[in-house]
Order: C-alpha cells, then structure tokens, then sequence
C-alpha cells in the first residue's frame, strides 16, 4: 500500500493499531443492556486502569446497578483471557471500559391539552478489555 517515499495512509495505521491492541487484550461486551449509559459511565470510570482484583472489590462494595452489570462483564473478560488467550489472572489490569449508548424505546406519555411527549428509555453497550501491565499501549 506504499509508494516509495510517502507513508502508509492515516487508516491503514489506525487498522494495525487496532489490531496490535486487541492481540494484546482480551474483551467482553455486553449490548443492550437496559441502563443509562450516564450512569453506566461513572461506574465504569471507577474501574478503568485498576488491577482486576482491586476491580472486583470496588464493583462488590458499589450499590450501583451498573456495578452489578459491568462486575459480570469484567468476570466475562477474565474468563476469555484466561481461556483464549492463555493469559495469567494474577496480573491483569483492565486496560478499557467504555460504555456507548445504545438504541432508545421510545414511549409516549399522554399530558393536558390533547398534547404528548415523548419519553426515551435509554439502552448501553458495555466493553471491558483486559491485559498485562507491561504490554499496556500509549
């Protein structure tokens, strides 16, 4: 894809970027899950870049909803590097934990004056990615 001279094009760097990252880390995603990526997000902003014990223990003591859901996602990840990867449990690290919005129901609720509005019921896509400390990527 290169000429002699120029550099490959911006995509093509980001691709194999992409893919250097995911050899790296093992994932779980959850999607569609019925919570406010809102809310989703200050629990998952917790747990990114801590080791995975220390993970655990902060997602059993929250109260939260969104702990419960992200704590078996992340117990899902460990699963696929442990399993798929070959990787150690004891020294993991979660690398990344995002949550994007899904889609939204959309339901209407009757008020005065023959008038509606319209009230969205907001779904999540949870990702939780694993790996070593000392192949963490800048």
């Amino acid at each position: 894809m290169t000429v002699e001279g120029k550099r490959p094009k911006r995509s093509v760097l980001h691709r194999t970027r992409k893919e250097q990252i995911q050899e790296q880390e093992a994932r779980a995603i959850a999607r569609y899950i019925r919570i406010s990526p809102r809310k989703a997000r200050s629990v998952a902003n917790t747990v990114r870049g801590k080791s995975v014990e220390e993970a655990f223990r902060i997602l059993e003591m929250s109260p939260k909803k969104a702990a419960r859901i992200i704590h078996k996602v992340l117990k899902s990840a460990v699963a696929n590097a442990e399993n798929n990867k070959g990787m150690t449990v004891d020294n993991l690290y979660v690398t990344t934990c995002v949550v994007d919005d899904g889609p939204r129901y959309k339901r209407i609720w009757f008020r005065g004056r023959g008038r509606a509005d319209i009230i969205q019921k907001r779904m999540s896509h949870i990702t939780v990615g694993v790996g070593n400390p000392e192949k963490k990527t800048k």
